[in-house]
């Protein structure tokens, strides 16, 4: 993935997000604020785990660049920016809301999106899928407590990293890529989400939960997972040529001013120039 300078704006038709963990010691808002900063689009999908309201339950991190990203997501809703919000396992207690708006932002459980080239996508955080990886409720705490240790590990790494001039580097990245259960256990999920998929009789889906962003087609159904604000710092967007692919945001030596996006190739269908269109699903489903 090639990370080419942002002159002026990121202008885009949809815009998915997930994963930001406001709440948390590791979201990293800054670099969220930098790029939604530099973003002009008509639609914004939130795929659930914006706050995390599991992390503050045991700590509460807020400081104010994390009102700032509340803040601006509020303000361009204002603008017109149609937001959806998709409320995921971490901040699940929101999904009491879905079908219900906060301000000009739409809570719901689930939504199709369709682009105008007709190409129709399922959009949901994720965790549903849990099954598929043999989650019970204890494997789910245990993972959630051992990935805590691993961010913070990961965090300690890269402050020493940085402060030898290194660019930062994911611990959490290299074991899923480099441990065979982690491998088997990604691939286990996004077969799942495929399977999700065909039986809503969709084209593709779009999710998070996992922090791994990939855009992959499997045989005609399209699997995109945009990341996460935590780790990769990514983005799902269907761009102005309406193609969708992933982006990352990246601000070398923490100095937001000069922050990169890096885009990365996909094996998509293209979407369409001109926007596309949101049908909500009903709550209980999912």
């Amino acid at each position: 993935m090639q990370a080419l300078p942002v002159d002026g704006n990121l202008e885009c038709q949809t815009v998915w997000l997930s994963d930001v963990h406001l709440g948390s010691v590791h979201c990293k808002a800054e670099a969220l604020l930098a790029f939604l900063d530099r973003l002009r689009c008509e639609r914004i999908y939130l795929v659930g785990d914006i706050i995390d309201l599991w992390a503050m339950q045991r700590r509460v991190h807020w400081p104010e660049s994390h009102n700032r990203v509340m803040r601006k997501l509020l303000k361009l809703s204002r603008q017109g920016v149609r937001i959806t919000y998709i409320p995921g396992n971490h901040d699940q207690t929101l999904r009491d809301f879905c079908g219900s708006r906060f301000g000009n932002i739409r809570v719901r459980r689930q939504a199709i999106h369709t682009t105008s080239a007709g190409l129709r996508l399922l959009v949901t955080h994720g965790d549903e899928l849990d099954y598929a990886v043999r989650y019970s409720r204890l494997n789910r705490i245990v993972g959630d407590a051992g990935y805590d240790l691993l961010m913070w590990v990961n965090r300690h790494i890269n402050e020493v990293r940085e402060r030898a001039g290194k660019p930062y580097w994911s611990l959490a990245k290299w074991v899923k890529v480099n441990l065979s259960q982690a491998d088997r256990a990604i691939q286990a999920y996004q077969h799942a989400a495929i399977n999700l998929a065909r039986s809503r009789g969709v084209d593709g889906i779009v999710c998070g939960h996992l922090h791994h962003p990939v855009v992959q087609d499997y045989d005609g159904t399209l699997y995109c997972n945009d990341g996460d604000w935590v780790e990769s710092c990514s983005a799902l967007i269907e761009d102005a040529a309406g193609e969708l692919c992933l982006v990352r945001a990246l601000a070398p030596a923490g100095n937001t001013d000069e922050l990169l996006i890096a885009r990365g190739p996909t094996e998509t269908r293209p979407g369409c120039s001109t926007g596309g269109t949101e049908t909500a699903l009903p709550a209980a489903t999912g």
